[in-house]
């Protein structure tokens, strides 16, 4: 379900130039960033690149969900990592991305922790929006 432009509490500004082989930079300064496509795509690999900046938004709300669901479900899920891999690879109408996420959580058992990823799935908004549109594998 969509949000509308009246429920928006944040809405955050980066600007690009030259693409992947250039610069990003937030509004507010606070992420300034050099570009380079990846050695694996045939770029220098000096800077970084969208997928790892994907990567890294998509784990940390991924850990801010999965957070919502421990306090729900009160388990303790403190001393927890997420991590996201995201996959760049050609398809038919040019390039597409696939991710997994793994998470680590110490204090609960296997079922608990596949149970409580598998419902943060559900509630994080990178997860909402990538629904669908992109294969997205949960792992503990």
């Amino acid at each position: 379900m969509s949000i509308q432009h009246t429920d928006v509490l944040y809405t955050a500004v980066a600007t690009a130039e030259n693409g992947r082989d250039g610069r990003v930079a937030t509004d507010d300064g606070q992420l300034d960033v050099v570009v380079n496509p990846p050695k694996a795509m045939g770029g220098s690999g000096a800077g970084t690149n969208p997928e790892q900046l994907f990567a890294a938004g998509y784990s940390a709300c991924f850990q801010g969900a999965l957070g919502v669901v421990a306090r729900n479900e009160n388990a303790d899920i403190s001393g927890s990592t997420v991590t996201a891999e995201v996959g760049i690879g050609k398809n038919d109408d040019g390039f597409g991305i696939i991710v997994k996420i793994s998470a680590t959580i110490p204090n609960v058992d296997a079922e608990t922790a596949k149970s409580l990823i598998e419902k943060a799935h559900q509630v994080c908004p990178y997860s909402k929006a990538t629904r669908g549109n992109i294969t997205v594998e949960l792992a503990v």
